[in-house]
C-alpha cells in the first residue's frame, strides 16, 4: 500500500473527524489523551463507557465483515480511522485485545458457534479479554509453555501459571495457550483455549511496576475449567492459531500509535526548549534522529499492511519498541537534573516518599521513561524478534536450544 495524502483527506476522514468532534465532549471531554500502556489505570471506567459509546455508533470492529457486526471497512478506511482517532487525542481503548487480536482470530480460525457466542460481546464491549501467553519460564519463548490442559468429562482442566497478563484484573475471559498433549515439546501439542476468569480455579494477582501502577498480572490456574468446544482450531494446533493472532497484533492500529509517538516527541521538544537543552547540539541531533525514525516506522507500516510475513511484524516491533525506549531516555536528557526530582507532595498533601511504591508520584515524562524500559521485552523481546528474522526470513542456522 502506497502512502498517499488521500488517506487523510477523504470524505471518510471527514466523517470520522466530525463524529469525534461531536462526541469527545461533555462527560468524555476529560478523556482526551488518557490511558494507554503505562497509564491503563487512568479513567478506566469512563474509558469503558467511551468504548461502549463507540460501539453504539458502529465505530468498533470496523474492519470486521458486516456479518459479524463490523463495517467491512477497507484497509484505507481502517488506516484513516486510526489516524484520525489518534489526531483527535481520543482516549486509549480498553478493548484492544478483544477487538484487534481475538476477534480477527476467531473470524479466521473459530467455529461458527464460537463466533456467534463471543464476537457480539467483543463488538459491544460487554466482555473484555486478556492474553494468556507468557509464563515465568516462557516469556518471549512461547514454544516453552508448560501450562497444561487435559480433556475430562467434556471439560478442559487447566493447571499452570501465566505472567505479564495485561488487564487480566478487569477481564472476564482469557485466550490461553496450554499444552494438551502430554510429553509434547516446543511447538507441538499446544492448544488455544478460551477460558472464563471468574471461577474458583483462577487467581489473578496484580504485579506492581516501577511506575506504581499494576496493569500486568500473574494468573494462576488450579484445576480451572472451560468447555471442550472452546478450543480454537484443532486440539494440538494452538501454535498455528497463536502465530495467526500475532500477525493481527501488528496491524493498522500501529499507525495511530505513531501519531501518539509524534505527540510525545513534540512534548519532548517543548521540554528541551523550556530547560534550555535545545541549544545542545547533541540533543538537537537526537531529536532529528527521532523524527527520521518516525518516518521510517510509518513507511514500513504502510508498505507492509496486510503482509502475513512474520519477518515484517518482527521488523515493525523492533522499530517502534527501540524508538520509544530511546524517546524515554531523550525525555530525561532534555529535562536535565530536573528529571531526577519527583513532585513535592503526594495526593494526601504529604511529602513524596519515593521508597513507597503505593504512594509514588511520577511526572508524565518519568513514567514514560520507566515504562518504556519494558517496550523491548513485552510482545516478544528484541532477541526473539531478531531470531525470527534470522531464522525464518534470512534462513540462517537456528539458535541452539537446550
Amino acid at each position: 500500500m502506497q502512502e498517499s495524502e488521500s488517506l487523510e483527506n477523504t470524505e471518510y476522514a471527514a466523517t470520522v473527524r466530525a463524529w469525534l468532534d461531536e462526541n469527545l465532549t461533555g462527560e468524555f471531554a476529560a478523556l482526551r489523551g488518557k490511558g494507554g500502556p503505562g497509564s491503563e489505570h487512568e479513567f478506566f471506567e469512563q474509558r469503558l463507557a467511551w468504548d461502549r459509546h463507540l460501539a453504539e455508533a458502529g465505530w468498533t470492529c470496523i474492519g470486521w465483515p458486516s456479518e459479524y457486526g463490523g463495517r467491512g471497512a477497507t484497509m484505507e478506511e481502517r488506516v484513516t480511522f486510526h489516524t484520525e482517532y489518534a489526531k483527535a487525542d481520543a482516549p486509549a481503548r480498553v478493548n484492544h485485545l478483544g477487538e484487534e487480536l481475538l476477534g480477527p482470530t476467531l473470524i479466521a480460525f473459530g467455529t461458527e458457534e464460537q463466533k456467534k457466542r463471543f464476537l457480539p460481546g467483543i463488538r459491544n464491549v460487554t466482555e473484555l479479554w486478556a492474553q494468556g501467553y507468557s509464563e515465568p519460564g516462557a516469556g518471549s519463548d512461547l514454544a516453552n509453555v508448560s501450562t497444561t490442559a487435559r480433556l475430562e468429562d467434556g471439560k478442559w482442566i487447566i493447571n499452570g501459571q501465566k505472567v505479564w497478563t495485561s488487564l487480566a484484573h478487569v477481564a472476564q475471559w482469557a485466550f490461553v495457550i496450554a499444552r494438551t498433549e502430554p510429553g509434547s515439546t516446543r511447538h507441538k501439542g499446544l492448544s488455544f483455549l478460551l477460558v472464563p476468569l471468574d471461577q474458583p480455579g483462577v487467581t489473578v494477582r496484580p504485579i506492581q511496576q516501577l511506575t506504581g501502577t499494576s496493569e500486568f498480572n500473574e494468573v494462576f490456574f488450579d484445576d480451572a475449567v472451560t468447555d471442550a468446544n472452546l478450543v480454537v482450531g484443532e486440539p494440538g494446533d494452538g501454535w498455528k492459531v497463536a502465530m495467526g493472532l500475532l500477525t493481527f497484533e501488528r496491524g493498522v492500529s500501529t499507525l495511530g500509535q505513531q501519531i501518539g509517538f509524534a505527540r510525545e516527541l513534540d512534548g519532548v521538544v517543548d521540554l528541551a526548549r523550556a530547560s534550555g537543552s535545545l541549544d545542545d547540539p547533541n540533543i538537537r541531533e537526537k531529536i532529528a534522529r527521532a523524527r527520521v525514525g518516525l518516518r521510517v516506522m510509518r513507511a514500513h507500516a504502510l508498505r507492509t499492511l496486510g503482509d502475513a510475513d512474520p519477518g515484517q511484524a518482527s521488523v515493525a516491533k523492533l522499530l517502534w519498541a527501540n524508538w520509544h525506549r530511546d524517546l524515554g531516555v531523550l525525555a530525561m536528557e532534555a529535562q536535565g537534573a530536573a528529571s531526577l526530582i519527583g513532585p513535592d507532595h503526594d495526593h494526601a498533601g504529604a511529602p513524596s516518599n519515593i521508597t513507597d511504591p503505593e504512594h509514588l508520584e511520577l511526572a508524565e515524562w518519568q513514567r514514560l521513561f520507566l515504562f518504556t524500559r519494558a517496550d523491548t521485552i513485552y510482545g516478544g523481546s528484541n532477541e526473539v524478534q531478531r531470531n525470527v528474522i534470522a531464522e525464518r526470513v534470512l534462513g540462517l542456522p537456528r539458535e541452539a536450544r537446550a
